[in-house]
């Protein structure tokens, strides 16, 4: 059984790319989708990606949290770059106003930025959202009639979020923030109105490892998939083999994948 994790921070400094991918291809997840969020890393993400042509894909993008540091010429590299075989979206973009690593009008202003370039290539984006959920959707309105959709990348919010996402027709990526009864509740009661049809896995590793899972790693891994499932399948009562199928399925369409 194959599994599509379309969130894996692979440049990240505690993971040994390689071994983590190799990791996750004996476990059943062939298809890993490597997000980038600043433009340091997005040469670095092609590379790997052409290593595994039949494994990688990968987003390019600028991260609220970096958008103060965004200068005229990342916005002509990202349009060049997404316009490349395996790079299969534009982001992670959007808007953070939890801790405001960036001023909010800088990243107001570098999301919107972000937004041009993927209407123009034609791509889909990699939502990030915190705490600025209705700045962002005031933002994306006027883009959607041009936009092609894309995926509100580990959704930890409320139903009436959730519903407004799949509404301006944005796929929901769900992680291991699921598996944390701790501070899961709210995402317990919005994935429970989820269409099956805009399902996406996603482990965001190495953050949010799926606490359902035994024996406990340091670092969440694309092989540690298969858990966020069969939580979601515990809470929406489907089983884990039809989420399988369906979030590989769901992901494939969105990045515009031949499965």
């Amino acid at each position: 059984m194959s599994w599509f994790d379309a969130g894996v921070n692979l440049l990240d400094r505690r993971f040994d790319p390689h071994a983590v991918i190799e990791n996750a291809i004996a476990a059943g997840v062939d298809k890993l989708c490597v997000i980038t969020t600043q433009p340091d890393e997005w040469l670095l993400a092609e590379k790997l990606a052409y290593a595994y042509p039949d494994n990688l894909v990968f987003t390019v993008g600028i991260h609220p949290h970096n958008a103060k540091l965004a200068k005229p010429d990342d916005f002509t590299q990202l349009s060049d770059i997404i316009s490349h075989t395996q790079a299969v979206a534009v982001g992670e973009c959007g808007l953070d106003f939890n801790r405001n690593f960036s001023p909010p009008d800088v990243q107001r202003n570098v999301f919107d930025q972000q937004l041009q370039v993927a209407i123009e290539a034609g791509k889909p984006v990699y939502l990030h959202e915190r705490d600025a959920f209705e700045d962002q959707v005031t933002i994306l309105a006027p883009y959607l009639p041009q936009l092609k959709g894309g995926l509100a990348h580990c959704f930890t919010g409320s139903a009436p979020q959730l519903q407004a996402y799949v509404a301006m027709g944005f796929y929901i990526g769900i992680t291991g923030w699921l598996c944390d009864d701790k501070r899961n509740q709210l995402l317990v009661e919005a994935v429970r109105a989820l269409p099956l049809d805009k399902v996406v896995l996603e482990t965001d590793a190495p953050y949010l490892f799926p606490k359902n899972r035994r024996p406990r790693a340091r670092n969440n891994e694309p092989a540690f998939l298969p858990s966020i499932a069969e939580k979601l399948s515990e809470v929406i009562n489907l089983p884990s083999e039809t989420l399988q199928q369906t979030s590989y399925a769901n992901a494939c369409k969105l990045f515009g994948i031949k499965k």
